[in-house]
């Protein structure tokens, strides 16, 4: 890990002491994750998202019942 200074109102250290103690945590733990929710890892992201519409795949009905088999149709609009 590396080391780095940051300078913090009184208010914002309150805050962040509050915090760390309400989750039992150290201050630097509650920094780490505000920093993580605020600039989140751009491949994290995307795994993210792609984990998600992979979850979402075939979690609903078509009504047509021959969609695998007649997907290019169905994608274009195509009414048979």
């Amino acid at each position: 890990m590396l080391r780095t200074q940051v300078s913090l109102t009184e208010e914002q250290m309150a805050r962040l002491r509050r915090e760390a103690r309400r989750r039992g945590v150290s201050l630097a733990a509650v920094v780490r994750d505000a920093v993580d929710r605020a600039v989140p890892d751009e491949d994290m992201a995307r795994i993210d998202r792609l984990e998600r519409a992979l979850r979402a795949a075939g979690s609903v009905a078509s009504g047509t019942g021959d969609v695998a088999v007649r997907h290019d149709d169905v994608l274009s609009g195509e009414r048979w």
